[in-house]
């Protein structure tokens, strides 16, 4: 089945989601005065559901499957500046667990649809 939105791929819809629940937890003091790690998380959640948006408006499904690869990767790169998060203690053992599980998700989620685009090829997807 091909979407016929970005908003109809649950896993945009769960990217948008945690990328949303992270920027909360950047609106800490604590991060503010570690810039460094807040804009590494920032970017690197936002950048997740970005790429999915930006994989789903090109013309070949092999194209949009490399942009879900860099998603991928960059919701393994959030999950690790969470881990350094929980490390300074800028957020709890739950909070860490509960948004590495979403992230998580998403990356399989992520592997499924790359397999799909994979298989499809789909040459003018617009």
């Amino acid at each position: 089945m091909r979407a016929a939105s970005l908003e109809e791929l649950q896993v945009y819809q769960k990217a948008l989601s945690v990328a949303h629940e992270v920027s909360a937890l950047l609106k800490r003091s604590c991060f503010r005065r570690d810039l460094r790690l807040y804009d590494q998380l920032a970017a690197s959640s936002d950048a997740c559901a970005s790429l999915i948006s930006d994989g789903f408006a090109q013309s070949t499904d092999r194209f949009f499957a490399q942009l879900c690869y860099r998603s991928k990767g960059e919701a393994k790169e959030t999950r690790t500046h969470l881990i350094i998060a929980k490390g300074r203690d800028y957020i709890t053992e739950s909070e860490l667990d509960a948004l590495c599980a979403k992230y998580e998700e998403i990356e399989r989620m992520l592997t499924s649809l790359i397999h799909y685009l994979e298989r499809s090829d789909w040459k003018r997807r617009g």
